[in-house]
């Protein structure tokens, strides 16, 4: 089932959904981690599940002459993949990512491929991280700069339209597209109005729904998503959450995500002394706060950061579904 048609009808029946993304396992893992990762939660009802996608890294090996080598590598492959075996094995609606980075629009066009053979009608379309100790992002030759590129590709095979188009009167792919928003303004983006002008395009380019960037303020979603309206972008916005579960979180994810932590959140954690578990609960304790006032006021659902460790989700989504 399509997600918007799942959020359409939250939206109706005035509830809030729960979901949450997992990454695929590491190479050489089995399936095994993501499975018990979802069986961890299959109590509250999950909608659907997203898939993240991980570009290439590049590893350093030596000739015997001793000449440096540089090979592309990527430590979590098989996105596709494992979301085929949730869907399959749980009846769950799966939302694989797909990224500009590291993918050529052949690549692309191959990887969409794929997902429609495998029954996947969703997917989350974003432009991906620059690689490391890149100074900024860089498509690959005949790749996308930007996630409206990506959009607009995804939106042409549902049309029946081909890279090269080499193909006519054939099948049509029926993909529903995520997009991401960012309630604290993306790192490339100009200004808070030149991020929404940037997500409207996304929108208008064929994008179904919006799903946020992480937040530990409220109150910076709703801003975000009265800004959205103001300029027109009426498709359903989920906020994305994540539980904090370390100390160091708190200027890790704001240094990484480009996020502000709150002050009272600051002084809570510090309050807890460097007690793992006492921090631990604090985080729990706080994204089950948003999570009450979010649903409160209606979002349609509820998306879950978990890294693929689901223990504090389920605590979270305890109370909460």
């Amino acid at each position: 089932m399509k997600v918007i048609e799942l959020l359409n009808d939250a939206i109706k029946r005035n509830d809030t959904l729960f979901a949450f993304e997992l990454l695929p396992p590491l190479k050489g893992d089995g399936r095994e981690g993501v499975f018990r990762a979802i069986e961890n939660v299959l109590d509250y009802n999950p909608a659907y599940v997203n898939i993240t996608w991980h570009r290439e890294g590049v590893k350093k090996t030596e000739t015997p002459e001793g000449v440096p080598q540089y090979h592309a590598v990527r430590k979590r492959p098989g996105t596709v993949g494992i979301a085929a075996a949730v869907q399959r094995h749980f009846g769950l609606p799966v939302v694989p990512h797909l990224i500009c980075g590291g993918m050529s629009k052949y690549d692309i066009e191959d990887a969409l491929i794929d997902m429609d053979f495998m029954d996947i009608d969703n997917l989350l379309a974003l432009r991906g991280d620059k690689r490391v100790n890149e100074p900024k992002f860089t498509a690959e030759p005949d790749g996308h700069e930007h996630a409206i590129d990506l959009v607009r590709q995804i939106k042409a095979m549902n049309r029946g339209e081909f890279i090269d188009g080499e193909v006519e009167e054939c099948h049509h792919s029926t993909f529903c597209i995520g997009v991401a928003g960012y309630p604290e303004v993306h790192e490339s983006a100009f200004s808070p109005a030149d991020d929404i002008r940037r997500l409207k395009q996304k929108v208008d380019a064929g994008a179904d729904y919006v799903v946020t960037q992480m937040f530990f303020d409220n109150s910076k979603y709703f801003k975000f998503v009265d800004a959205c309206r103001e300029a027109g972008i009426n498709v359903p916005i989920v906020p994305g959450l994540k539980p904090l579960v370390r100390e160091s979180q708190i200027k890790g994810l704001a240094e990484t995500f480009s996020i502000e932590m709150p002050e009272e959140l600051r002084k809570a954690v510090e309050a807890c002394k460097g007690d793992r578990t006492k921090v631990r609960q604090t985080g729990i304790e706080w994204c089950v706060a948003q999570s009450k006032e979010l649903k409160e006021r209606g979002v349609p659902a509820l998306h879950y950061y978990t890294m693929s460790r689901t223990e504090d989700i389920a605590k979270v989504a305890k109370e909460i579904f």
